[in-house]
């Protein structure tokens, strides 16, 4: 089981991605394995089986070696968590399952298209594919708790370098340091009005009589919410921004706000539902568009915050501090962070992961050196403006040394030990728990330490 975390995330992405080709419809079914009270059916492992499929995979049968693994990983989790109550919100459960549909509904080009995709309405499969994801969110939730008090030390990490025969260490890419300085165009509050006069027609619209859910589909510039008429799901006071979150939590249900702003533009919200800390809503958006006057004053900011950085005048994490738009690098010295895993946030990011636009440029500089202002849309949200970037450093491809790459290979050992722990847990489990395997999947590989006889029952 030591892939288990790495196998259920592929297999959350593979069940999740629907592409062009329709799901079966189910036919006569079976139990295919048994674990204590819990039971995994032939056409819940078709199920996902046929978005493997969907991804464009060939068809290779034994691939269901590994989801059926995956799928008793996560009952037997389930069965722990049942044990020491670890458990998630319903709503929580909700706003997942609805987050992914609306993630499905964009990629798919519309609900329409899904819907032909799936060979059955949203709401069918929205009520199919609840029970697995609240499985494999009490599964990650329970995990979580067995590893949550595993830390690596210093000598962990050496005796992990040191396991690595010499001629084996992992080649290092190029690596680079970059700063920036994001500056987006400000727009005064007369080249404002008319979208706020935009979407306060739309307010006053809806307090007509017209449907909200209808006009956020014609007209929200929100593309993750509009297809769903702008329902944003469940959501707590920590996901969204502080001005949406004070309105969603303030009014009742089917009370519109007012015209309100935040980063993304302009909203009007209606709350949907409200549970406890969780609420639900849905929202209007209108963004705010650059005018060609916004975009030259911010090119001018741009020109100058790049003549103080050449002629020294401010450093450049100051600089950074000062004027950057991003806030996840403002005040960090301006520098991009990388996460290849949840577990590490480096400065140093491999050339292939670097934001290609970004690579371009700082691949021509010299380290210590400063960009020109470079305009640039960020693909995310389409938002203009101009970058100064700072090249700190360029580190040569290498092999991995322990002196050089320390963070790297912490990283890797900690990721090691998480890996043995579950493998020792479910080892231990499964000598106590009941499981049982159809004998069409007796021969996989991957499911033998899983068909021993049970000593006791669950």
């Amino acid at each position: 089981m030591k892939k288990f975390l790495a196998i259920a995330s592929v297999l959350t992405c593979l069940f999740f991605n629907v592409k062009s080709q329709q799901l079966p419809k189910k036919n006569l079914d079976k139990v295919v394995a048994v674990l204590g009270s819990n039971i995994i059916l032939l056409s819940e492992l078709n199920q996902q089986y046929a978005q493997h499929l969907n991804q464009g995979n060939p068809a290779n049968e034994s691939f269901k070696c590994l989801i059926l693994r995956d799928m008793l990983g996560n009952k037997l989790l389930k069965l722990q968590a049942e044990i020491d109550s670890v458990y998630v919100e319903e709503a929580q459960v909700d706003d997942e399952v609805d987050k992914r549909m609306r993630m499905q509904i964009q990629r798919a080009g519309g609900q329409e298209r899904l819907e032909q995709f799936l060979n059955r309405s949203v709401l069918q499969y929205k009520d199919e594919i609840r029970p697995e994801i609240k499985e494999q969110m009490i599964s990650q939730k329970m995990q979580a708790k067995i590893t949550q008090d595993v830390s690596i030390t210093p000598l962990e990490v050496k005796k992990y370098f040191d396991s690595y025969p010499k001629d084996s260490l992992p080649d290092i890419p190029t690596e680079f340091e970059v700063g920036e300085i994001v500056l987006h165009p400000k727009l005064t509050k007369a080249e404002k009005q008319r979208f706020y006069d935009k979407i306060d027609a739309f307010r006053l619209r809806v307090k007509s009589g017209e449907d909200f859910g209808f006009l956020a589909k014609s007209y929200s510039e929100d593309p993750g919410s509009a297809p769903d008429g702008g329902d944003l799901g469940f959501f707590d006071r920590t996901k969204m921004f502080k001005e949406f979150t004070a309105w969603a939590f303030k009014l009742k249900p089917g009370e519109i706000s007012p015209v309100f702003e935040t980063e993304a533009g302009y909203h009007i919200l209606q709350v949907i539902e409200r549970r406890g800390e969780q609420v639900q809503a849905r929202h209007i958006l209108v963004r705010p568009k650059n005018t060609p006057e916004s975009l030259e004053r911010i090119k001018l900011q741009a020109d100058t915050i790049y003549k103080n950085l050449m002629d020294k005048k401010i450093p450049f994490a100051f600089a950074a501090s000062q004027y950057s738009d991003n806030k996840d690098s403002q005040y960090n010295g301006g520098m991009i962070l990388y996460a290849d895993r949840v577990t590490a946030r480096t400065t140093f990011i491999p050339a292939d992961k670097l934001d290609p636009a970004v690579f371009l440029v700082a691949d021509t500089m010299k380290v210590g050196g400063f960009s020109k202002p470079v305009a640039f849309t960020s693909p995310d949200d389409g938002k203009e403006g101009y970058k100064i970037l700072y090249l700190k450093s360029k580190v040569a491809p290498h092999k991995g040394s322990l002196e050089q790459d320390y963070a790297k290979f912490k990283e890797r050992a900690q990721e090691d030990k998480v890996n043995r722990i579950m493998s020792e847990w479910f080892e231990k489990r499964r000598e106590n728990t009941y499981i049982r395997i159809d004998s069409e999947y007796g021969t996989c590989n991957e499911l033998k330490v899983w068909q021993k006889e049970a000593t006791a029952k669950n």
